[in-house]
């Protein structure tokens, strides 16, 4: 068979195939050229889902004619000399525009700030136009039509148009997180326009527009280095937290990725404070010495290879558990909102509904004239309707309670009713607060259990008969190295043989259990995640159970004592805002939006 040269747009259709999946990978592409430029305002305009249309105007600092021609051909760039190490700018490999212009219809109208005139090329499959004069102001503008157009196979692989349309607003979004100081403007075929203003230097003003003015409330700054490698962003607090992974943003030197070290990193980060299925809010940003981590993983430049992939996951927990311990118990204030809206009026009940059937006229006079019809009323509130096993009133307040607990001196205030046997009203300086006791107990549990079990090594339980475990000689190796931390969890292995793992002892408190499994799900972590976490993470679980067995239930009756205590207790422990199932323990309400609620503001 003779071997022959492929046609040079053949070539570029090849390389169309990875660069160019979609019509929201061309917008990247044309976007980080954009950046790349200098540009402070970018404006994308696209039509039916960017497969009909895909317009990206910019006032950067504009090409040549010369620069023109040079811009369609594969591999050729301004961006890039002779150091692969050394790469500054979003884009460096010279492949998006000739790949775009051999499958679709493509044009360039360009001009640079010393030119007099502009100049415009296109390219139409794969056959280019020669250079022409053209009206154009400082900047560049490229037009995409009919993507995909040579290529029909393709377009049979793409979405909807909304869903492509989506998938455009979403790099959109990324890169207006990135970049705070440049104006983004997308505009659709349906007239809708997502506008996203410049913020200069003040990126939650940016992280605000793009993700909503509750993430801005919700936010803990992270700022944290580590041997060269510096973490910036903001995490939401625990309870502040999603369906789904769509608001978690990371950047390697101002470039969105998706990397799964990262992903993973801040997963671990939230254990034990999100439940299974909800997803954490957070922007990440790496500033990373270039040639540390390698971005020429892929042609469509999201994955990212760092040289030291331990040093920054280890910094990535490690800042954000601190920003958490520092500030993560602060109640989301999407709580306080939901509560807000159930207080509302029109969402209330109809007066007739809950007045005494007394005079019409007089209500308020009837219902406080018969002290057992105000008690009917005020049902749920402890210290009215809930006497204790002595016949006394399982909370009341007194002049005792507010000399000797302040609001102003703690937190979470002091108690001040208890409803329904199970939510503590505490009041604030200034507001109140509304504690779930059942849940934040069981955090209270769960946290001296897991500190009491890393505090020293977990009890083993010796098999009798040692099991062994046949693997690849490569999880093996890998086993063996994290034998000693292991051993402080109760696990007790060691090679047997150059493909196998003899397991003699195992944690006590897990009692029987399957070992096997237990080392291939090890053994697999460590090959994914370069760390095994997963019996940690079975036994606080465990922890979390009996934590959740062994507190304060719902339905008992608390003394005021007892209550402030419970206080008092949460705000000396770190991660008491949200239970071990990862729900809030509390809700605040501000003095303000009381206030609101009845028109005095």
């Amino acid at each position: 068979m003779t071997i022959r040269q492929l046609s040079e747009t053949l070539i570029n259709q090849i390389a169309a195939g990875e660069v160019i999946e979609r019509p929201a990978s061309a917008a990247k592409e044309l976007i980080e050229n954009a950046l790349d430029a200098g540009a402070t305002r970018i404006e994308i305009a696209t039509a039916g889902g960017g497969k009909t249309l895909l317009r990206v105007t910019d006032n950067g600092s504009g090409m040549a004619p010369a620069d023109l021609e040079m811009a369609i051909r594969r591999h050729c760039t301004s961006k890039l000399d002779t150091d692969l190490l050394d790469i500054r700018t979003l884009g460096f490999r010279g492949e998006a525009l000739p790949s775009i212009g051999s499958v679709a219809k493509l044009s360039l109208l360009s001009r640079t700030a010393e030119a007099g005139e502009g100049a415009e090329i296109t390219v139409t499959g794969g056959r280019v136009e020669p250079v022409r004069p053209a009206a154009a102001n400082r900047g560049t503008v490229v037009e995409v039509r009919d993507l995909f157009f040579a290529t029909p196979a393709r377009l049979k692989f793409l979405k909807s148009e909304k869903a492509e349309a989506s998938a455009i607003s979403d790099v959109v979004r990324r890169m207006a997180i990135a970049f705070p100081h440049v104006r983004f403007v997308l505009s659709g075929a349906d007239r809708t326009t997502l506008e996203f203003p410049a913020t200069g230097t003040d990126r939650l003003a940016r992280i605000a527009q793009v993700l909503g003015r509750d993430f801005r409330d919700n936010a803990i700054e992270i700022d944290a280095a580590r041997e060269g490698v510096r973490l910036t962003g903001f995490a939401g607090v625990p309870t502040f937290n999603r369906g789904n992974s769509l608001n978690q943003f990371a950047f390697v030197n101002g470039r969105p990725v998706q990397d799964k070290l990262i992903w993973s990193a801040l997963r671990a980060a939230y254990a034990e404070t999100i439940p299974h299925g909800r997803y954490p809010v957070a922007v990440l940003a790496i500033d990373i010495d270039p040639a540390l981590v390698d971005v020429n993983v892929h042609p469509a430049k999201s994955d990212v290879r760092f040289r030291d992939p331990g040093l920054v996951r280890g910094l990535i927990i490690g800042a954000i558990r601190e920003a958490l311990a520092r500030e993560g118990d602060r109640a989301s204030t999407t709580g306080a909102s939901g509560l807000m809206r159930a207080f509302r009026p029109e969402a209330a009940r109809p007066a007739a509904a809950w007045m005494p059937s007394a005079s019409p006229y007089r209500p308020f006079e009837s219902a406080m004239a018969s002290p057992t019809a105000f008690r009917e009323h005020q049902a749920g509130f402890a210290e009215f309707a809930a006497p204790s096993a002595r016949g006394e009133p399982a909370f009341a307040p007194s002049p005792s309670i507010r000399e000797e607990e302040p609001p102003q001196r703690h937190p979470l205030g002091a108690a001040r009713a208890q409803l329904h046997e199970n939510y503590i009203v505490a009041q604030t300086e200034d507001g109140l607060v509304i504690v779930d006791q059942h849940a934040a107990h069981e955090r209270l549990v769960f946290e001296a259990m897991r500190e009491a079990l890393h505090a020293r090594p977990v009890p083993a339980q010796a098999l009798l008969i040692p099991e062994i475990v046949d693997l690849p000689e490569d999880d093996c190796d890998r086993l063996v190295s994290h034998a000693e931390e292991f051993a402080r969890l109760g696990l007790g292995i060691e090679r047997f043989g150059p493909g196998a793992v003899a397991v003699r002892e195992t944690p006590a408190m897990l009692g029987e259990m399957d070992a096997a499994g237990l080392i291939r799900q090890l053994a697999d972590e460590l090959a994914e995640w370069d760390t095994a976490s997963g019996l940690k993470a079975r036994l606080e679980y465990l922890a979390a159970t009996m934590a959740c067995h062994g507190s304060v239930r719902s339905g008992r009756r608390m003394r005021p004592e007892e209550m402030n205590a419970l206080l008092r207790q949460m705000e000396a422990t770190p991660g008491s805002g949200q239970c071990n199932h990862g729900r809030p323990t509390y809700i605040e309400l501000k003095l303000s939006d009381i206030e609101r609620l009845f028109g005095r503001s």
